[in-house]
């Protein structure tokens, strides 16, 4: 490391110029890196969603589900296979190794899912393939006048998409909420039964209609000529005289009109309106493509007469005040950090020679992470905003040195890279520990670890390259600027190497303390809930209204309606978007649910508290009966802060599954803090069905035919004005009871009967939702917790289940909530257990032995107290953020250890072991509390600010870090000498006994 300082002195005027093009480079990555929100990452998970408008759950699960999950069984990298069906939907999730190529995966499983044979009326499978540049950049609402004729809204519909579609960076632009021009044929059952035409003669009537061919080639009029034939029908008039009998026209028969179809409804203030979401491309900057979206929205106000633009969401804002929150803290942190150098120090010169590593650290960092392919989002921002207090830590100790030097003896050159030279071994190996603490981080699996990557990456680049500028420009600054300049003598505090003095003699004093500390500390943290994240700071907020499936959907959207009054006369909320329904935009998102289910997009105020909102929904339930009313903190990816707990019941035997169900209902509804306990069998739909005699007909025929009667069939497409326009053949009756059912007329072989004539009408109660694992059927038990006790309350539920004796060929699964805090807290705990080691690892190669690094070692369980202390003290439950915070730990409170052993090793060349550590404590005091308290000073801004949505750092992680620092600060000047005179006692004794024979001798 001298030779690095050698070189730098050497080579001045190339220093400066290699300084002015760190910055200048770092400030031209800031405005070249491209922004956005989160950083890209892929979910190793493929979604299949199949629409079925009018299917029942049960049909759906057979005729859809089964077949989808037979035909992706084999897939490659498949972990598990999941799928949930309802009334009018299938949704198939297949989960994969983390380390498997997702575009291959989706590739196989389209190609697979293409290939599957679906029943008519049933849509093509949507596979998607989620990742973050998916999340939706803007969100703009359309609201038309309502004196615009169809065609003009048609029109601006179709320029408003087309437009959007063509922003630089736009990826898929989708439309919800928007109604289909379709053709209804609306039977006349008195007519038709004039005429002893039956209902289904008109599903034919578009058959062999319309056609475009070609038919031939001949020479005409002496030259080669193709024939085509062109059929095709380009108005209503056309089609109402279709024959549909001899002498019998369709419109003798039927009504033909022009009507709207209407898949979902989008509504905002209680107005319907459509709704465009704008996603980008992976390499799209966010900012630029929100921002074009956002003037090409106003310029649609400007021009487009009959239509009122609104943007609801523009990510480009929100990355923009983010960058600029994160910038301000950071500045913040710096300015901390430079107040405590200064009065440490007590000379402003010193003081600027320290600070400069912030700037010039910073601009290096940004230059690597646009050459590394890496964004600037709100998770590396974070990660700046957690290392400028470790920035200035390598050159504090550097400046310190020469300082302390510099009072002792004359200034020159060889002072400066004599001194450097003696703190270099520690600061690279303080570094290289707190850097290390990270490179476990590739060994996380999904997108924890798309997350965790960028800003470990981040908080590397900076620590490097502070160490960097610590051991080239901090000492050619200190050359130049502490020239002549007068020192203030700053000598070790006798008071403390007193107090040192005494510890070491009577060791089990401060051993015995820091052993009750710990210990209790780590049973406070045991007894400590483990929370969801904390929802009170959310941007927004997801409701859910969802009523059973036999429920009308009149009811359910009147009701919706109700409820979305009720959210915008809240003084907290922004805005309210309703959405219901499935569409075929939503199913290319893996987007599908019950048709009775209201979803609700909550765009809160700035500062209000989100939890009193979600808790007043809840307070509504009453008003909703039967319904199931939900709301949280909605996030990023897509879902919502869930607080829920789950157990599948796995098997293949549907009553030893119910049976298991109840046991496990009846076990976890007396837990303390579970709020609601449901099933998904708990809802039954009624089903009704028609068990055939197959001599007197054909089945496939007379479903056909009943599916003719009772939903809407489409029967082919007409062009209208130059359009294909879908025409409908829309139920002939409405049967409200049994008798009705029966009395339904179909065509048998021996011509027009009552249903009843050839079937028996049977009916059962069925389930509204069916689950299936790998293929296999299973129950859900939820249940809904308190959110700060999710931990206490997720074990003793697992206590419970486990006691249970589970019905032969039946399984408990337990998941949910608590299940993946479980695993993302496991994750990294054994993230944080192999940090330990390559920790110890570096330290046995600086050190060249083992026990001085042990010594080091025992100022990890000093942090743990701090840390513990701070969540106990402020409040706060531990939750994921609080656990990477202490993972950081490892590598940050390591580093005051290393730099008191290595002034400790430096000593023993001359003293005894006993005064080595205590001149060594003396000595490396001021510049480990400077380092500490700058560092704990930098993430102040983090405590009292607010948290960015989707940002790993937040308030527990820097209650995590000061804590643990504070704490391991203090004790490690007293505890990690202890425990290194221990370790070294026999050496230690023998010197003592020498030289007490030595004074006895003088």
């Amino acid at each position: 490391m001298q030779a690095i300082t050698k070189w730098a002195f050497k080579n001045r005027a190339a220093m400066i110029i290699v300084v002015l093009m760190a910055l200048v480079m770092g400030v031209v990555s800031y405005f070249r890196l491209p922004m956005e929100f989160l950083p890209e990452a892929d979910n190793p998970q493929v979604t299949v969603a199949v629409i079925g408008q009018g299917y029942d759950a049960k049909s759906m699960e057979t005729q859809v589900t089964a077949k989808l999950e037979e035909a992706l069984q084999f897939t490659k990298g498949k972990t598990t296979m999941e799928s949930t069906t309802g009334n009018g939907f299938s949704q198939v999730n297949l989960n994969f190794d983390s380390d498997t190529n997702m575009k291959d995966a989706k590739a196989e499983i389209e190609r697979a899912a293409a290939a599957v044979q679906l029943p008519e009326n049933v849509s093509a499978p949507y596979v998607v393939q989620f990742n973050t540049s998916m999340i939706p950049i803007s969100l703009v609402t359309f609201a038309f006048d309502a004196n615009m004729s169809k065609a003009e809204r048609e029109e601006a519909e179709k320029k408003i998409v087309n437009d959007f579609k063509k922003i630089d960076g736009a990826g898929e632009v989708s439309l919800s909420g928007k109604s289909q021009p379709t053709v209804s044929i609306v039977p006349d059952t008195k007519k038709l039964a004039e005429k002893g035409i039956p209902v289904q003669a008109l599903m034919g009537v578009l058959q062999n209609r319309s056609a475009q061919a070609a038919v031939g080639e001949k020479d005409i009029a002496g030259e080669s000529s193709n024939i085509n034939v062109s059929a095709d029908i380009a108005d209503i008039e056309t089609l109402r005289k279709l024959q549909v009998a001899p002498g019998i026209a369709l419109g003798d028969v039927a009504e033909v009109k022009l009507s709207e179809q209407q898949d979902s409804i989008s509504s905002l203030a209680g107005k319907d309106v459509l709704m465009l979401s704008i996603s980008k491309t992976a390499n799209a900057n966010a900012v630029s493509v929100g921002k074009d979206a956002e003037a090409l929205a106003d310029k649609i106000n400007e021009e487009m007469k009959g239509v009122e633009a609104k943007v609801l969401l523009s990510t480009a804002d929100q990355v923009v005040h983010s960058v600029n929150s994160m910038m301000r803290e950071v500045l913040m942190g710096a300015l901390f950090a430079t107040i405590v150098i200064l009065l440490f120090m007590r000379n402003i010169r010193a003081t600027l020679v320290t600070i400069v590593s912030i700037p010039l650290s910073l601009g290096i960092t940004l230059y690597l992470l646009h050459a590394s392919g890496v964004t600037l989002n709100i998770i590396t921002l974070g990660g700046v905003a957690v290392a400028v207090g470790r920035l200035v830590d390598d050159s504090i100790v550097v400046i310190e040195n020469i300082y302390r030097r510099l009072q002792k003896e004359s200034f020159s050159p060889q002072l400066i890279i004599d001194s450097t030279k003696e703190v270099a071994s520690a600061i690279t190996s303080s570094t290289l520990v707190t850097v290390a603490v990270f490179m476990p981080l590739g060994l996380l699996g999904g997108s924890l670890k798309a997350f965790l990557l960028p800003f470990a990456l981040t908080v590397t680049y900076s620590l490097l390259a502070s160490l960097l500028v610590a051991l080239t420009v901090v000492p050619l600054l200190s050359a130049v600027f502490l020239r002549g300049t007068r020192m203030v003598e700053h000598e070790g505090s006798k008071r403390f190497s007193r107090f040192l003095t005494w510890n070491l003699k009577h060791k089990w004093v401060p051993l015995l303390i820091a052993g009750l500390l710990f210990f209790g500390s780590i049973g406070a943290y045991f007894a400590m809930p483990k929370a969801a994240l904390d929802s009170s700071s959310a941007e927004s907020l997801n409701v859910t209204l969802e009523y059973p499936s036999k429920t009308p959907h009149a009811q359910v959207l009147e009701n919706g309606r109700k409820l979305e009054k009720t959210l915008n006369e809240r003084n907290e909320v922004e805005w309210v978007l309703l959405s219901n329904g499935n569409s075929a935009d939503n199913a290319k998102f893996g987007q599908v649910s019950s048709p009775t289910l209201v979803t609700y997009n909550v765009q809160m105020k700035d500062g209000a508290d989100a939890e009193k909102v979600i808790e007043a929904v809840k307070a509504e339930r009453a008003n909703y009966a039967g319904a199931e009313l939900n709301a949280s903190a909605a996030s990023m990816m897509g879902g919502g802060g869930s607080t829920s707990v789950t157990v599948d019941i796995v098997g293949d035997d549907a009553t030893t599954l119910e049976d298991g169900a109840a046991q496990v209902m009846a076990a976890i509804q007396p837990v303390k803090d579970v709020l609601k306990v449901k099933s998904n069998q708990e809802e039954k739909k009624s089903v009704y069905t028609f068990a055939l005699d197959p001599v007197k007909a054909k089945g496939a025929e007379i479903a056909s035919q009943l599916q003719a009667l009772l939903n809407p069939i489409p029967v082919g497409a007409v062009s209208l004005e130059g359009r294909q326009t879908m025409v409908i053949l829309q139920p002939s009756v409405n049967p409200a009871s049994e008798a009705d059912l029966n009395g339904l007329t179909v065509m048998a072989d021996s011509g027009p009967v009552a249903v009843s004539a050839i079937a028996k009408l049977t009916q059962t109660e069925e389930a509204t939702t069916f689950y299936h694992k790998d293929g296999k059927p299973y129950i859900r038990v939820t249940a809904e917790v308190e959110p700060s006790r999710l931990s206490v309350v997720g074990a003793e539920i697992t206590k419970k289940v486990d006691a249970l004796q589970a019905p032969e060929g039946v399984e408990f699964v337990i998941g949910g909530a608590s299940a993946q805090q479980a695993n993302d807290f496991a994750d990294l705990g054994m993230t944080a257990l192999i940090s330990i080691g390559i920790v110890y690892l570096i330290m046995v190669i600086t050190f060249r032995t083992l026990r001085a690094p042990l010594a080091i070692m025992f100022s990890l369980p000093l942090a743990a107290i701090g840390a513990i202390v701070g969540l106990l003290v402020s409040g706060i439950s531990p939750d994921f953020t609080a656990m990477f915070g202490a993972l950081m730990l490892v590598g940050i409170v390591v580093t005051n250890a290393i730099v008191l052993i290595d002034r400790v090793k430096q000593n023993e060349e001359t003293m005894t072991v006993r005064d080595a550590l205590v001149e060594a404590a003396s000595t490396r005091m001021r510049p480990i509390l400077m380092t500490a308290v700058a560092t704990i000073c930098a993430m102040l801004p983090l405590v009292f600010g607010s948290a960015e949505s989707g940002s790993i750092v937040s308030q527990s992680l820097a209650i995590v870090v000061i804590g643990g620092l504070t704490v391991a600060t203090v004790l490690t000047l007293v505890i990690v000498p202890v425990v290194y005179e221990l370790f070294f006692f026999r050496k230690s004794r023998r010197e003592r006994r020498a030289a007490s024979r030595i004074e006895h001798a003088a």
